[in-house]
């Protein structure tokens, strides 16, 4: 009996050493280090003095061109044939408790659509997809085809996702992509990256003389902050860009800050959401073409009247009423400044958290999380409109703060999410030691992430903005 117990005891303290061990090894102290003193900052702050050096804005006629291409793909298939978009099952992409169940059909399609304006020599296209996010894995493959193709570099390509979390999945590998996007199937990157492409040089083969005019306007009954009710703050604004080809149709990029959720997590159908909504009620009411780009909407839920297809169809319609009131008011000119600046940035390391004060250590994150050192920001203006990509879920709060300092300056810039990269969650600081999905599970960074990507933001607009 007594040398039984020995064993026991002996057994007991291998365990609690190698325990011991495996704790050492995956768990650290949560990093609190200021971002202004350490490399990765200072790396990407000389990048952004250099590229302020060299980029030049063109002043000229405006032409303009739109593509799109389907991105509803066929499920159900006899065999998988992703150059087709046929899939014998695919999931939907957005919520994880769905836990990777496939799609049973398609109940409105999802589009990739372009916009490609030309200044001078100069061309840059603003692309918006029917998806919950546009993968990195996915920009890559259409960037080598579009440099090879059209000899388009990676600043000329301003993306970003309608955020509907009713579209195609199957893109993301690791414990992560997969909660979001269910089992990894290589074929929908092919798939997806082929429908950017399509639509990109499609915008490019159409462009013609055009007019220019951007606005905005209020929408607040239709979002909340969703982290801390009426004690955050909203983005309220529904911003837009009109380009009108001189001899061809009209086309409008509308950018708002309210998440795609009003399709539920139950419906398992493929949907734009409200966006998809939106974009058929602009092309109905003007025979045009319209574009859907995700603005600030970390932190804001929408505030649709009705439930799933009802009530996007409702926000939809109604945003789209709006914004229909506004074109006659918005002066055009096919006169512009236009201009680009693209911005890789280095990120801190990993700090995703078990609790407040504990993390994984970076490189154990790193399996999980699957993403690179690197990041990308991006601002294209057009006139004196200045829109910024970013590679997540922005806040809108930050946006509204952003946006509000360069107004007063006779600035006017819209954000927007997903540009083809994914970091995350970047909200309030304040909110970061809060528990929750936004604050604890998603902000992958650390709490100085949101002040360093605003201080790039700030410092990337008057590069083009303020010649």
């Amino acid at each position: 009996m007594k040398k039984t117990i020995r064993v026991l005891l002996r057994i007991a303290t291998v365990l609690a050493v190698l325990l011991g061990m495996l704790v050492l090894v995956s768990l650290d102290l949560v990093d609190h280090r200021p971002y202004l003193r350490e490399s990765y900052y200072a790396e990407t702050m000389a990048r952004l003095r250099a590229s302020g050096a060299t980029k030049v804005l063109v002043r000229g006629e405006l032409s303009a061109g739109f593509g799109k291409a389907k991105l509803t793909p066929t499920v159900n298939a006899p065999a998988d044939i992703p150059e087709k978009g046929a899939f014998r099952s695919l999931p939907l992409a957005g919520y994880g408790y769905r836990k990777g169940k496939p799609a049973v059909g398609t109940h409105d399609d999802l589009f990739v659509k372009a916009v490609a304006l030309k200044v001078d020599d100069r061309i840059g296209v603003m692309v918006g997809a029917d998806a919950l996010i546009i993968p990195p894995e996915v920009t890559a493959l259409a960037m080598q085809r579009l440099q090879k193709e059209a000899g388009l570099s990676r600043e000329q390509l301003y993306l970003s996702a309608t955020h509907t979390h009713s579209s195609l999945g199957g893109w993301g590998e690791g414990m992560v992509g997969e909660a979001f996007a269910g089992g990894f199937q290589p074929g929908v990157r092919v798939w997806f990256s082929d429908c950017i492409v399509a639509a990109v040089l499609d915008a490019i083969k159409d462009l013609k003389p055009s007019q220019f005019g951007h606005g905005r306007f209020a929408a607040p009954q239709f979002v909340r902050n969703r982290v801390v009710g009426e004690l955050g703050r909203v983005d309220p604004e529904f911003s837009y860009l009109i380009v009108k080809q001189n001899q061809g149709r009209i086309g409008v990029l509308g950018a708002f800050g309210a998440h795609a959720t009003i399709m539920p997590g139950k419906q398992m159908e493929f949907s734009a959401d409200y966006p998809g909504c939106w974009q058929r009620a602009i092309e109905e009411q003007t025979g045009g073409f319209a574009v859907f780009l995700a603005g600030g909407v970390g932190s804001q839920s929408p505030v649709p009247e009705g439930k799933a297809f009802d009530g996007a169809e409702h926000m939809g319609q109604d945003l789209a009423g709006r914004l229909i009131e506004q074109l006659p008011q918005t002066p055009l000119t096919n006169s512009v400044t236009f201009g680009m600046l693209g911005l890789d940035v280095t990120l801190p390391p990993f700090n995703v958290r078990l609790t407040d004060d504990i993390r994984l250590r970076p490189w154990l994150a790193k399996k999980l999380l699957r993403t690179e050192s690197h990041t990308f920001l991006q601002t294209f203006r057009v006139d004196d409109a200045c829109w910024v990509s970013t590679p997540c879920d922005f806040s809108g709060e930050l946006a509204l703060g952003i946006k509000d300092s360069f107004r007063t300056r006779g600035k006017d810039v819209t954000i927007t999410s997903f540009n083809g990269d994914y970091v995350g969650y970047v909200i309030l600081p304040r909110y970061y030691h809060l528990d929750g999905y936004e604050p604890r599970t998603m902000s992958f960074f650390g709490q100085y992430v949101p002040d360093y990507f605003e201080d790039l933001i700030r410092g990337m607009i008057p590069i083009l903005a303020d010649k």
